[in-house]
């Protein structure tokens, strides 16, 4: 439902504090883009390890490193193997690529640069899903998602090798409200000074995007 919300939203002259994934469908995702744009308003996404500040600073801080070869991302989560309140209908559709695969992307992306080519394959129990990306800067990653895992393995974990040697994502000290609350404050400040934040619905089209491409695979459309 935000999709269509955040664009009316935005044509009313609202700025946008937008959950991921920023839409369901990557047209979706771009008339809330040209929402955004037309009417000038301020738009971020909240990509929670994008707001909290130790993880924010990792990615900040690799980004200027040279040299990464690949990376690795691994996020699983219990949701379908245990009683957990999140198995809602709309995680049962579209599984863990939409629901944990852009917080993967939202670390990965800045550090890695964009992505020219996506291979996806849907090997493993329940809703897991593997994803390869090639990135536009030479580097490539590999991201392992489920919300099928035990409990005992779910966690998430960031890794990139390069010729800086190995850099581990740290974990956030806090959790995810008080990101949130960052999150508000980011979108209050792109508000005040017209600079786009980083994570602006421009950034979430273009997860969006990513994981539109790794679903068609994932359900055999290769358009």
């Amino acid at each position: 439902m935000q999709a269509g919300l955040a664009a009316r939203a935005a044509r009313a002259g609202c700025h946008l504090l937008l959950d991921k994934p920023l839409a369901a469908t990557v047209e979706q995702g771009r008339a809330v883009v040209e929402a955004v744009e037309e009417a000038s308003v301020a738009s971020v996404v909240f990509f929670t390890a994008r707001f909290q500040p130790e993880p924010e600073a990792w990615i900040t801080e690799q980004a200027a490193v040279p040299g990464w070869f690949t990376g690795r991302a691994q996020w699983l989560g219990a949701v379908f193997s245990s009683e957990s309140p999140f198995a809602t209908p709309w995680r049962r559709e579209k599984g863990a690529l939409w629901d944990v695969g852009p917080h993967a992307l939202s670390v990965l992306l800045p550090v890695l640069g964009d992505v020219q080519r996506v291979t996806a394959a849907a090997y493993g129990p329940g809703d897991t899903a593997h994803v390869v990306l090639d990135h536009t800067g030479g580097a490539s990653s590999t991201l392992t998602l489920s919300l099928t895992a035990p409990p005992a393995a779910s966690g998430a974990a960031v890794e990139l090798l390069g010729e800086a040697g190995v850099a581990v994502l740290p974990e956030g000290s806090d959790g995810a409200v008080p990101a949130l609350m960052r999150a508000a404050d980011a979108l209050l400040a792109a508000a005040r000074t017209g600079r786009p934040h980083a994570c602006d619905a421009a950034f979430g089209l273009r997860v969006t995007e990513i994981l539109s491409a790794a679903d068609d695979l994932l359900n055999g459309d290769v358009r």
